[in-house]
């Protein structure tokens, strides 16, 4: 019988196997205590197995409330555990519940954060993945050998649908490839929700009638599942391209169920992932979180940026964008979105490290605040990556694009 594997990172002042054991069985057909009808043909089918164990330090103090006991230390451990596909068959929920259920409630753990999953290959058959992911998303824009550009509407929330509208003309004018509505903007008392999407779709129509180029707008359509729905027909109507969720807030079934429709791209905003993240032994890993989002059908999937203003360092952005890039089950596209106080003088950076252009690559000050106004803004990130691309350093490139050297003047520390 197929299995599904997850890796976890634990700490513990107990013996490491025997709260791996503890894990195991919580999470599948044990309790705390034995019951009767746990029987050993049950526990053979249905248990959860400890499969791998890898000690890693030790440390004095606990990472966490739990097991405390004096004079023992605290083990780290990478555990790595498996499950019966026959335990939750392929009921996304109840696999998350498996994964990330009670066992952060556990006395034994001072430490406990799922790292990775596994699933096996008849996942394909069950779940649709991503129906745009990069390529689609890409494609919409005409965009082919480099990032996508785009930008945040600012004042995130507090203007009106005429002076939204008339923001997004520029941008449009300026050539920028996709634009979205802040993740705080849903139908504000003076820009409801309906007014700012005919609005702003009579403008990207227009521009596509005149140009040939269709630019995305990810509109945040994050509601109840019934107002989503209405939300998501809305844009279909207006012949937009793309609808915004944020993911944590609405939830996996509520975000699967949009994503299932498969008629617009879908930008996962991911707020909300200090809260599961940002205590190293605590919560989940993003590898492990962008694959929940994948098998939603989610096609673009935040990952934060390069020097970003968040607390969140490089290397972790980096292992970020290579986990969207890495295949899944053979295919589940999923468009890295790189923002957080993103200009051009990140874009060196994050191809050295990455080596892509498979991005969505999100700047708000760095075009808005440009000083050559939101048109050199969008150019000077295009001529950033071309010369990232093409091996040249921030110095190198400020010589080569005027527009690009004031992006330095205004933007680097």
């Amino acid at each position: 019988m197929e299995r599904v594997f997850a890796e976890y990172l634990i700490e513990t002042p107990y013996d490491v196997e025997q709260a791996s054991a503890v894990l195991a069985g919580e999470q599948s057909s044990g309790t705390f205590v034995s019951v009767p009808g746990e029987t050993e043909e049950l526990k053979k089918r249905f248990a959860a197995r400890v499969e791998d164990i890898q000690l890693l330090d030790l440390a004095d103090e606990p990472s966490i409330p739990g097991g405390s006991i004096p004079g023992k230390k605290y083990q780290k451990a990478r555990v790595k555990v498996s499950w019966s596909i026959e335990n939750f068959g392929y009921n996304l929920p109840v696999l998350i519940s498996t994964l990330q259920g009670n066992l952060y409630e556990i006395t034994q753990f001072t430490g406990l954060k799922l790292m990775d999953f596994e699933v096996p290959d008849s996942f394909q058959i069950h779940f649709k993945g991503p129906k745009f992911g990069i390529q689609g998303s890409k494609l919409s824009c005409g965009v082919t050998d480099r990032p996508m550009i785009g930008t945040i509407i600012k004042p995130s929330i507090g203007m009106s649908v005429e002076e939204t509208a008339a923001l997004v003309k520029s941008l449009i004018d300026a050539g920028i490839d996709f634009i979205k509505d802040d993740e705080l903007m849903g139908s504000a008392s003076n820009s409801p929700f309906d007014e700012r999407v005919k609005a702003i779709m009579k403008i990207i129509r227009d521009n596509e009638q005149k140009t040939g180029r269709k630019v995305m707008y990810a509109f945040n359509i994050s509601d109840e599942i019934d107002e989503m729905q209405r939300k998501y027909d809305l844009i279909k109507k207006e012949e937009g391209s793309c609808a915004m969720i944020s993911i944590n807030s609405v939830g996996l079934s509520g975000t699967k169920k949009i994503c299932d429709q498969g008629e617009l791209v879908i930008h996962g905003h991911r707020n909300g992932w200090g809260m599961l993240n940002r205590h190293p032994l605590l919560g989940i890993e993003f590898p492990a979180y962008q694959k929940i989002q994948r098998l939603a059908g989610v096609d673009q999937l935040h990952v934060n940026g390069i020097q970003n203003k968040f607390w969140e360092s490089d290397d972790s952005v980096v292992t970020s964008i290579k986990s969207c890039l890495k295949p899944f089950l053979g295919g589940y596209e999923i468009l890295p979105v790189v923002s957080s106080g993103q200009w051009g003088g990140q874009a060196v950076e994050t191809y050295r490290r990455t080596q892509t252009t498979d991005l969505l690559y999100m700047a708000g000050g760095g075009i808005l605040a440009h000083p050559m106004g939101p048109k050199a803004g969008v150019n000077a990130l295009q001529q950033a990556w071309t010369g990232a691309v093409d091996g040249l350093s921030v110095e190198e490139t400020a010589l080569k694009y005027p527009e690009f050297a004031e992006s330095v003047k205004k933007f680097s520390k």
